[in-house]
């Protein structure tokens, strides 16, 4: 770490602790060269997640239309909100783990209709029909023979 006072790369750390509720780390240094002391902070670099739409536009990641499709998707379902609020933030882990700065929001659907499937059956009809635009009945049924079969072959 470069010294502020005199410019020298070298200098050793002194004490460290945590600092904003986990989120850094405080370093106090000592300057090997001039003997002066300074505090640095190093915190994990979160890089934006960009979304690619349908039409090609980019947008960055928005946690809360995740969470709100998945909210509608569960509406009328017996199901806690911090087990809907959980599934969205292991959604949004998973994206970030990706460790890619852009992703297309056909991915994302499809990574929430994977995880659906197996939390919720009834969430999973609601998301798909939207996600995928079912225009008659035929798609809908299509979409439920799929989840049956899927099912009997995990019993």
């Amino acid at each position: 770490m470069k010294c502020p006072f005199c410019g020298t790369v070298d200098s050793r750390v002194i004490d460290s602790r945590s600092a904003d509720d986990g989120n850094s780390t405080r370093r106090r240094r000592e300057c090997s060269a001039c003997g002066k002391r300074f505090t640095t902070y190093e915190t994990v670099e979160n890089i934006p997640l960009i979304v690619i739409k349908n039409d090609g536009r980019r947008a960055v990641f928005d946690r809360n239309k995740l969470l709100n499709g998945i909210i509608r998707s569960c509406y009328k379902r017996d199901i806690p909100t911090e087990k809907i609020i959980h599934f969205a933030d292991n959604i949004e882990k998973d994206l970030h783990n990706m460790m890619v700065s852009e992703i297309s929001s056909k991915k994302i659907g499809e990574l929430i209709m994977e995880r659906l499937k197996h939390f919720d059956e009834v969430a999973y009809i609601r998301f798909a029909s939207v996600y995928r635009k079912f225009t008659d009945i035929d798609n809908f049924a299509q979409e439920l023979a799929e989840l049956r079969s899927t099912k009997k072959k995990r019993k």
